[in-house]
């Protein structure tokens, strides 16, 4: 099966939850949907594909049962190449997928009230099943690996059945994670298996693979982060805001390409990503891959640094586009204050076409500007376009608007220090002293989340500066403000379910560029009431003092945490000296023949 021609989607391919049934422009001209996406993606590719669409929906099947269906779908697919006005043949092609799993035997049985889905018209279908997809199966149990020799032989002698289950195994614990990743790994997977199998010690030589194999998953898992992010920015914030943040990265990425192939490019992606939100892997493939062959055909007009990656077999065009440096800026750029201030006819050409003329601003800006984060030049492109919104209604607008560079500005300074500020903290401190910084502000800010979740978001927040205060300067804000955008929205999801309180509901309501900034200036909330004292809090026993360094450090940090959800006015010398006292506890208890009876009385 030739598992490697996808792999090149890997790193680009963004992916969401959200159902659209309208299909491309493109597939106007056909008039068999599965025909069409059939001939572009060849049998095999097709079949792969089809595979982890069905395990990413029906986790609980077997690689036997799911096999089936797959085969079923590809006589369809023939079907209709052979006549395209057969039985079928005219549907959407998620439809027949859906329609395939409403049809399994005893849906119910295995899967409960997702079978009610099948009930429901689409778009509900497809929105429904995705609800029941289960983002971390405890149900399936740990992967084992076969034993070296067995794996040799079943490769050599089953090649196709051993890459479609490795296809299967991971898709199935993986159910957002897209096609592409997943058939990368598995392309992954036979290059080691290519590599170790001639040799003598197979084992150990896997072993080493199976390393560099477990660093590629790592990679995929954060793929399958940012995928969701973009998903979710597009169904909560709409079209729009979606657009813009593709519109301003791109622009800082191909600073010399024109606006109108910059504008039809974010437009195609969105396109694209609309079908990949849905789930729908085979058409998400396809027309990404045309996208990138799209931006290969039209390199020099993009950029120069595109050359070295479109030269590449097409598996590896798109890791390397995605990896590419930011173009650099055309030589002598005019000051935008010229047009888009001083300009007497800037109320006239913003009113004649109002988004138009954003994107055009948002463009020559973030051409300039690629030391920016994405949301930062948002926030700035919100500003302008609020500040037009007002002084373009009064008798002289010019006199309104005549400061809005130093208006402006302010969003830049906020950001500035913030990064500036962590950054320095992170440099100067370290990474103990940092998460503990951040436990004590953001346990005052929302005390009501628990105390795991509270720990999990300092420990993504401080692994957001060690990855980021490392880099050069003109990338630090980029990669903070992204990063954070993600836990941030996270946060935000899970307060749709559990609300946390005032102050939280405001910021997750705010626009989308403008939440870490609120998040930022949120303070200790004022309306918050400690629980009773409950000693359970602050148990601690002999196991303390087997526990490895991380295990101890991380009960340290809850009981800081508690400390605050109990008395959030405290200072910090206060919390400095209790946490100097529970170091003091542990050595103490430790060195005692009973160390859970010294940690009682202490």
């Amino acid at each position: 099966m030739k598992w490697l021609t996808l792999i090149s989607f890997i790193f680009l391919l963004s992916t969401a939850r959200s159902w659209n049934l309208q299909r491309t422009a493109r597939d106007a001209d056909h008039k068999s949907p599965i025909a069409h996406r059939f001939n572009d993606l060849k049998e095999e590719t097709f079949k792969a594909v089809a595979m982890i669409t069905l395990s990413q929906y029906l986790q609980r099947c077997s690689y036997v049962g799911l096999s089936k269906m797959v085969k079923d779908i590809v006589d369809l697919a023939h079907t209709c190449v052979a006549n395209e006005n057969a039985d079928g043949c005219s549907k959407p092609l998620p439809s027949v997928f859906l329609d395939a799993i409403c049809q399994v035997d005893q849906l119910r049985d295995s899967y409960g009230d997702m079978a009610d889905c099948c009930g429901k018209a689409d778009p509900e279908r497809n929105q429904c099943f995705l609800s029941f997809k289960v983002q971390h199966p405890d149900f399936i149990a740990p992967y084992q690996r076969p034993a070296a020799d067995v794996i040799c032989n079943e490769y050599k002698d089953h090649r196709v059945q051993l890459l479609g289950n490795f296809v299967y195994t991971v898709a199935r614990r993986n159910p957002f994670l897209h096609a592409p990743a997943i058939l990368g790994l598995a392309a992954e997977y036979e290059k080691a298996l290519k590599t170790c199998c001639p040799e003598s010690d197979i084992g150990a030589c896997l072993d080493n693979k199976v390393q560099q194999l477990s660093v590629i998953k790592e990679k995929a898992k954060k793929i399958d982060v940012k995928q969701q992010h973009g998903c979710r920015v597009l169904e909560k914030y709409g079209e729009r805001t979606f657009q813009a943040s593709k519109l301003v990265r791109m622009s800082q990425k191909y600073p010399k390409a024109p606006f109108g192939e910059l504008v039809k490019m974010v437009h195609d992606v969105k396109d694209v990503y609309r079908e990949c939100c849905a789930g729908d892997m085979v058409e998400c493939v396809d027309d990404w891959s045309e996208l990138v062959a799209s931006l290969c055909a039209k390199q020099d007009v993009f950029s120069s640094k595109l050359k070295p990656c479109c030269e590449l077999p097409p598996v590896e065009q798109t890791k390397c586009i995605m990896e590419t440096e930011f173009d650099d800026k055309p030589d002598n750029l005019p000051s935008l204050v010229e047009k888009y201030i001083q300009d007497q006819e800037v109320c006239k050409s913003y009113e004649a076409n109002h988004d138009a003329f954003l994107s055009e601003f948002v463009y020559e800006y973030s051409r300039r500007h690629p030391e920016f984060s994405t949301e930062l030049i948002m926030r700035v492109s919100k500003g302008y376009e609020t500040l037009l919104d007002k002084c373009c209604k009064t008798a002289n607008p010019a006199e309104c608007y005549r400061n809005a560079v130093e208006e402006l500005n302010k969003h830049i300074k906020e950001t500035e220090d913030v990064v500036t500020t962590n950054c320095e903290l992170f440099s100067t401190r370290g990474e103990a002293e940092f998460i503990k910084g951040l436990l004590v502000r953001y346990t005052k800010k929302m005390p009501q989340v628990s105390t795991d979740t509270l720990f999990e978001i300092g420990k993504k927040m401080t692994a957001v500066a060690k990855k980021c205060c490392n880099l050069p300067e003109q990338k630090r804000m980029s990669c903070s403000e992204h990063y954070l955008s993600i836990i941030i929205e996270d946060m935000c999801k899970r307060q749709e379910s559990t609300p946390i309180n005032d102050q939280v509901s405001q910021c997750c309501n705010e626009l989308y560029s403008y939440r870490r900034p609120c998040f930022t200036a949120m303070g200790v909330d004022t309306k918050y009431v400690p629980p009773p004292f409950d000693p359970m809090m602050f148990n601690f026993d002999g196991k303390m003092c087997d526990a490895p360094p991380a295990e101890r450090e991380e009960g340290q940090l809850k009981l800081l945490i508690n400390l605050i959800k109990r008395k959030p006015q405290m200072t910090e010398e206060q919390l400095k000296t209790i946490a100097g006292g529970f170091t003091t506890m542990v050595d103490k208890c430790c060195k005692q023949s009973d160390a859970d009876s010294c940690f009682g009385e202490e």
